[in-house]
């Protein structure tokens, strides 16, 4: 079977998501895990995990909102939050210098706090990262010098080759979404091609980011498998050896799901 490691289930209608699983089934999606990006979320996001056997989930607050008035909740907020049997990440948190949505001190401070709300929790952070690769680098560094390792995922990776190879380098993971199949992401699909078989997996970023051949149209984790085909390819693969090993690496690091 093929998982969608991040989409976001909750920002379609009520009446859409009972069907939008079943075309996700139909393609051959086992599982899929909708994404936490706000505190008041959390409970939608875990309603959706309780209503499907097959969703699994996140909760975190992401960079967008990282200065939204409620606040960054702390450290222990974002451990309690995770605190369900169906939530086996935190986030997406990270940083996004290219709408600089939040002030840049406060997504960064957000991001120190998911980490370590991580790495308390034993559970995998999910990293959201655009323009900003070396605050990110700096950042994940910085914070496996001071508490030692956790694990975590750069997803959706359209970042360059030198965040992918200092993220490996610290036992990271990267997930490729529609991007990966877009005519110009050559260089995207040459790190698809390049790191380590057992540090990949994929997803859609759902509504977002359709892939060739869906390109305009609004996305689901069923279209997930049409990046799953471009991986193969890139990676001299079949597609049913893709799907195992994406499967095998999304359970090794969301050890929860296991």
């Amino acid at each position: 079977m093929l998982i969608d490691s991040h989409c976001h289930l909750d920002y379609f209608t009520e009446a859409e998501i009972e069907d939008i699983v079943a075309r996700a089934r139909a393609a051959g999606v086992g599982r899929m895990v909708t994404i936490g990006t706000r505190v008041h979320q959390a409970a939608a996001v875990k309603a959706l995990t309780e209503r499907f056997p097959d969703v699994w989930g996140t909760v975190g607050v992401h960079p967008h909102n990282a200065g939204e008035p409620e606040g960054m909740p702390t450290v222990e907020a974002i451990a309690a939050l995770a605190d369900h049997p169906r939530i086996i990440g935190i986030g997406e948190c990270g940083l996004d210098y290219f709408y600089d949505k939040a002030p840049r001190e406060a997504q960064q401070e957000g991001f120190r706090r998911h980490i370590r709300a991580a790495r308390s929790t034993g559970l995998p952070v999910c990293i959201h990262a655009r323009q900003a690769d070396e605050d990110i680098l700096a950042i994940l560094r910085e914070e496996t010098a001071a508490g030692g390792p956790f694990a975590f995922l750069l997803h959706c990776f359209s970042s360059g080759a030198e965040l992918a190879r200092g993220a490996l380098a610290m036992g990271g993971y990267l997930s490729f979404s529609g991007i990966l199949t877009f005519p110009k992401s050559p260089e995207i699909r040459a790190i698809a091609a390049e790191a380590p078989a057992d540090r990949i997996l994929v997803e859609t970023d759902s509504p977002y980011l359709a892939p060739v051949p869906l390109r305009g149209k609004r996305c689901e984790p069923g279209h997930v498998a049409h990046t799953a085909k471009v991986l193969a390819e890139t990676r001299g693969l079949t597609g049913a050896e893709v799907e195992a090993l994406t499967t095998d690496n999304f359970f090794r690091l969301f050890r929860k799901a296991a």
